[in-house]
């Protein structure tokens, strides 16, 4: 990465859309631009968990002008982040589809473990160095993140469904504040919270932080009161909490230091801040300026070095996990990899690492049951919590490892994609020539593409040296018939 390179950084919350765009210096990001609209797209969703297309409306139309500032940044230098609002939404299809479109750039929804492991990035690179053991707290809309960590490493990492968002529509709807209000909704959330004790407890960090929403809110207002810069303590809190008893309703509290957007959300990012605080036996927590943006910024650093990409240890950890054949897998990889680049068009180098990947974790599925392998290996990439990918890239993989065998017209949807049928076919051509275990006779084999059509040639004598591996792919040329492209393959 040269100094001086922009990058950029936006968050899909379920109150806000936020917009990061920094400047590379000398291993640091420093924010040159900082947008932020409450959108309340976390307000939109119904109780079918739809979102309603007014949210939507919404949505699309602060992207576009998101869009607009990003016109001219490289596709390598964005990432869109969306959490877990569109984590629920059942119609998040249509709204990522035209999201995508306006925005310029594709929208990762990521897991609440993912989103975690993000947003203690972003809280860790913006503290000073030193060796304490931190709890970081992120209350945001319609979840909470949990985090321990020392550093730059999050230890242990974890999502809750609860937020100031949710919590304020489930109880407080009319926007009315009263005792027995503000009592079910703690208990509430300390229902949900519960299970964080046997991780999260006292003696597991030293000092307790929170990041961006409620904990930015909250800490603003006590410092505007009189408090300490940054610092919000129980004290604070109860005061708080008396101040919108005192109001009654959301429309007449009167606190210095309240943005309006906040307003109607106050009621439950306190309940909820208050249930962290009694259930982590917290006595006061610093207000942290690093968020789930400045950790996506970091991430793309982390991402344009394959040395130093979290996924490829992801894939790792996930092959000793499920006891892949390591050597067999690598050898797959290789010879996938191989005919990729030579068929590929240029800067697809993203595309052939998530090839590689998916050939590493091709028997993943084995550890289940051997003959529907493929299946259970997609389904396993469907269902894991994978630190440094997004839900949509798991599910790439996923399709990539159950298109590996079998018909591929099974798959015809992503077959439209052209980078994505090619690393298909890569992917089956190295299963199949190395269906014998050990390292194929590759020399003289070609694979190139022409229009919807892949060619794959060998050398003089190939067939007659290899009669197993030529049959299999002549086989490979009928499962390629009734999809939209057409394998050829010449082998005298």
């Amino acid at each position: 990465m040269h100094n001086g390179t922009r990058l950029a950084a936006v968050d899909l919350g379920s109150n806000s859309f936020r917009l990061e765009i920094g400047r590379y210096e000398f291993g640091h990001i420093q924010r040159v631009e900082y947008l932020k609209e409450t959108v309340r797209q976390g307000s939109g969703l119904d109780e079918e968990r739809n979102l309603s297309k007014e949210a939507m409306e919404r949505g699309w139309a602060c992207l576009a002008r998101f869009g607009e500032r990003l016109a001219g940044f490289p596709r390598a230098q964005v990432r869109a982040v969306a959490t877990q609002t569109l984590r629920e939404a059942r119609n998040r299809e249509e709204f990522l589809s035209r999201g995508s479109e306006v925005l310029g750039y594709p929208i990762d929804v990521v897991s609440g473990p993912e989103e975690a492991r993000l947003i203690y990035q972003g809280v860790a690179r913006l503290l000073p160095q030193s060796d304490e053991r931190r709890l970081v707290v992120d209350i945001g809309g319609r979840s909470t993140e949990l985090i321990l960590g020392h550093q730059f490493t999050p230890h242990a990492v974890a999502s809750y469904r609860v937020g100031s968002v949710a919590w304020s529509q489930r109880y407080f709807a009319r926007g009315e504040f009263t005792p027995q209000a503000f009592a079910t909704a703690e208990i509430a959330a300390k229902a949900v919270l519960d299970e964080a004790l046997g991780t999260f407890r006292r003696d597991a960090w030293e000092i307790a932080y929170g990041s961006s929403g409620t904990a930015g809110a909250v800490g603003d207002i006590l410092q505007a009161a009189g408090g300490a810069p940054g610092v919000i303590t129980r004290e604070g809190l109860q005061w708080l909490q008396d101040r919108l008893l005192r109001a009654q309703t959301a429309d007449r509290v009167r606190l210095e230091g309240l943005k309006e957007e906040r307003r109607p959300v106050i009621g439950g990012g306190i309940s909820v801040l208050r249930a962290v605080f009694d259930l982590l036996d917290i006595q006061q927590m610093h207000v942290a300026q690093g968020a789930l943006r400045q950790g996506a910024l970091y991430d793309l650093l982390d991402r344009e070095q394959p040395g130093t990409d979290l996924r490829t240890a992801t894939v790792n950890g996930l092959m000793h996990r499920f006891a892949v054949d390591m050597e067999h897998a690598e050898r797959v990889a290789h010879t996938a990899c191989a005919l990729f680049s030579q068929a590929a068009p240029a800067g697809c180098e993203r595309a052939a690492r998530k090839l590689e990947w998916a050939a590493r974790l091709h028997e993943i599925g084995c550890r289940i049951s051997h003959s529907d392998y493929h299946r259970h290996g997609a389904y396993i990439l469907d269902n894991t919590d994978a630190a440094g990918f997004a839900v949509p890239e798991l599910h790439r993989l996923g399709v990539l490892v159950q298109g590996q065998r079998g018909k591929v017209r099974k798959i015809d949807a992503d077959l439209q994609d052209s980078i994505f049928a090619l690393q298909l076919v890569c992917m089956r051509i190295a299963v199949a020539l190395c269906h014998a275990r050990r390292d194929p006779d590759t020399a003289g084999l070609s694979l190139r593409t022409d229009r919807n059509r892949f060619l794959l040639a060998a050398r003089p004598g190939w067939s007659a040296a290899f009669p197993q591996s030529a049959h299999l792919l002549h086989e490979e040329v009928q499962a390629w018939q009734k999809t939209p492209w057409e394998l050829v393959v010449d082998l005298p």
